[in-house]
């Protein structure tokens, strides 16, 4: 049996996995057959739709609704208030349910306030997406996207610090002085 503190005003459905060190807030709802991992932070009014997967170490903001079919893996940050869809075109009085389209944010990527996120997107491992971009497409690893349409503008490192490349296609951050390689448009941490 995990231990997690949630709010009073919190509602929690049966059969949900929600791991050790989590901590739901005020007005929040975790739907049946929705898994959290463990030291989660799930800010105010935010919405947990069944068979949602949450990894270990995310923080989801204020008003954040997190739809069936989406996955967050380890370490991500969910902004204030954006949004996620899974159902590409809704209508209130067709069922589409069984239509729902799988959204992945991988580990460490970050995404802004206001930003939505179009169902069935790849968001890439340390990406970061500006508040109030539109992601309608997937995002590369390390790729910082800002804009409607979400538009890539350049890198950031695993620490959210904007990666300038050199001649030879290396940058390093600032802040961890961890370096980067840009090959064919494609970044990785090589030391």
């Amino acid at each position: 049996m995990s231990i997690f503190f949630a709010h009073n005003t919190a509602v929690i459905d049966e059969d949900c996995v929600i791991g050790d060190g989590v901590k739901i807030w005020h007005f929040s709802h975790v739907m049946s057959g929705s898994v959290i991992g463990k030291n989660c932070n799930i800010g105010q009014n935010v919405v947990i739709s069944p068979e949602v997967k949450i990894g270990d170490n995310v923080k989801i903001q204020n008003n954040v609704s997190v739809y069936t079919g989406v996955i967050c893996e380890d370490d991500v940050f969910l902004g204030p208030s954006m949004v996620f869809t899974n159902v590409i075109n809704p209508r209130s009085f067709v069922n589409r349910k069984n239509e729902f389209r799988q959204t992945i944010v991988r580990k460490g990527a970050s995404i802004g306030a206001n930003a939505t996120v179009v169902c069935g997107v790849e968001i890439g491992a340390y990406a970061m997406i500006g508040a109030g971009s539109v992601v309608t497409k997937d995002v590369k690893p390390f790729a910082l996207v800002v804009g409607n349409p979400g538009k890539q503008i350049g890198w950031v490192s695993e620490y959210g610090h904007r990666l300038r490349f050199d001649e030879t296609g290396r940058a390093t951050c600032p802040e961890t002085q961890a370096i980067y390689e840009l090959n064919d448009n494609f970044v990785k941490k090589i030391g």
